[in-house]
């Protein structure tokens, strides 16, 4: 694959990425839409016993781009509702007005603040704060900096259009004396969530076209002409009987003691790449895992593409920390080129459209377990500091990083690297890449619960 073909496809992959996200949000808003307003159109919290020690309820926060520069849109058509109803027989006075004016109105009078109402999954999640002090001097309805009131026997229902500015909501008795309990549901109704949820799903649909323009060329196979000459390339061969996804690695004769110890300096930019084209690799065997259950095919060129990122990463970690087996720096390639390291996989030409719905997840679960303990440390040895004095220790790091080290240490000290060390990792490295090769759906054969070890001969 060309440099070309692999920005195209890393940057496909990015375009990929954020459509869905860009579509998931907006299918998620238009759903939101469809299916939790009320028939007048509001979202709205549970009912809500809202307990109070104090003369009011107060939500005193209601931040609406009041600062200077803060954009708000001339034309929002959002209107806030709140209904409120005292459990005693008394009147219930439901006010909003400009924050510093109600905050100068309860200053030193006992209210309790609501900084949470929950929502229609979690109505334990409320949250309310006692504020201490006296009676009110006044009571609501005496006062005339509110811009939305209303009052009156039972259940008390306040809708306000929204404007920019700081604002808070005080739920009281009409004649200031002491609350105990109301029940409350806030709610909320916006018109525009409609247009942006469209907005979302027409803006995805354009990102996927422009993603696919970019994956399309990238992951395609250009195949030559019959009467041209085709150069032979380097290739991991697979012999008859043997797995299809084949790790081979030969170690390097005359090592440096002491060059293993800056490499993960040295792979900087590899590790940069690589992120991109671990991005592109995931985004990639997504639409091959929907090819696969439409066709029965794996697209060639995403095969191919994928490929070359194990085997990239692949070069990578045997130069580094999962063998330090070679000083030679790995290529800036997708291409199975001759390094010491060599990664393949036989193209399949027919897949198992079943399979393909479980062995990724289900099938080799027994093998992620084993793969974990060798590349991410699922292990410990655990000393409970309850039954004896000493600490916790624990052992963790990978199998594989932790055999490269011993491996760099030996070397660093005797200038040898360890063969047998060497042909364990390399038994360790294959089984991950053929279980690597199996998630990815690119063979439907079972990797093998076993250790091949060794690798090639020294050089």
């Amino acid at each position: 694959m060309t440099a070309g073909k692999v920005i195209a496809a890393v940057f496909g992959s990015i375009f990929a990425l954020v459509a869905l996200g860009v579509l998931i949000g907006g299918g998620v808003l238009l759903w939101a839409h469809g299916s939790f307003r009320d028939a007048d159109g509001f979202f709205s919290s549970p009912a809500q016993r809202l307990e109070s020690e104090g003369y009011a309820l107060v939500g005193k926060d209601i931040d609406l781009a009041s600062h200077p520069g803060e954009w708000w849109p001339a034309a929002l058509d959002a209107t806030a509702r709140l209904s409120a109803q005292a459990s005693a027989s008394q009147d219930i006075f439901i006010g909003i007005g400009p924050q510093d004016e109600v905050l100068a109105y309860l200053d030193g009078v006992a209210y309790s603040e609501v900084r949470d109402l929950g929502d229609r999954w979690d109505n334990t999640r409320v949250r309310i704060f006692e504020q201490s002090g006296g009676a009110p001097a006044q009571s609501p309805a005496e006062l005339d900096f509110w811009v939305s009131s209303v009052e009156g026997p039972g259940e008390q229902t306040l809708t306000w259009e929204l404007q920019q500015g700081r604002w808070s909501v005080v739920i009281m008795h009409t004649d200031g004396s002491l609350l105990s309990s109301v029940s409350a549901i806030a709610g909320a109704r916006l018109p525009i969530l409609y247009s942006i949820g469209i907005g979302l799903v027409l803006a995805g649909i354009v990102l996927g076209a422009l993603a696919s323009l970019l994956l399309v060329p990238a992951t395609r196979t250009v195949r030559p002409a019959k009467s041209q000459p085709v150069a032979e390339e380097v290739a991991t061969t697979v012999s008859s009987g043997a797995y299809p996804a084949t790790v081979t690695g030969r170690l390097q004769g005359q090592l440096s003691p002491v060059l293993w110890l800056v490499k993960w300096f040295l792979l900087i930019p590899h590790y940069i790449v690589l992120a991109f084209l671990w991005a592109a690799f995931c985004v990639l065997t997504f639409f091959a895992w929907i090819a696969i259950l439409f066709t029965g095919r794996y697209p060639r060129g995403i095969f191919d593409f994928n490929v070359g990122v194990m085997r990239w990463t692949w070069r990578v970690s045997f130069y580094a920390y999962g063998s330090l087996a070679t000083d030679q720096y790995p290529p800036f390639t997708l291409q199975n080129l001759d390094y010491p390291a060599r990664f393949d996989v036989a193209y399949p030409e027919r897949l198992s459209r079943g399979l393909a719905l479980i062995k990724w997840w289900l099938l080799a679960i027994p093998h992620y377990i084993i793969v974990g303990i060798f590349t991410s440390g699922l292990w410990a040895w655990t000393i409970d500091e309850r039954v004896v004095d000493n600490p916790v220790f624990e052992i963790g790091g990978g199998l594989i990083a932790m055999l490269a080290l011993i491996a760099g240490v030996v070397l660093l000290f005797t200038g040898r690297y360890p063969r047998g060390i060497f042909d364990f990792l390399m038994g360790l490295n294959r089984w991950a890449l053929r279980v690597g090769a199996y998630a990815a759906l690119m063979t439907d054969e079972y990797p093998p619960f076993r250790l091949d070890l060794g690798g090639e001969e020294s050089s």
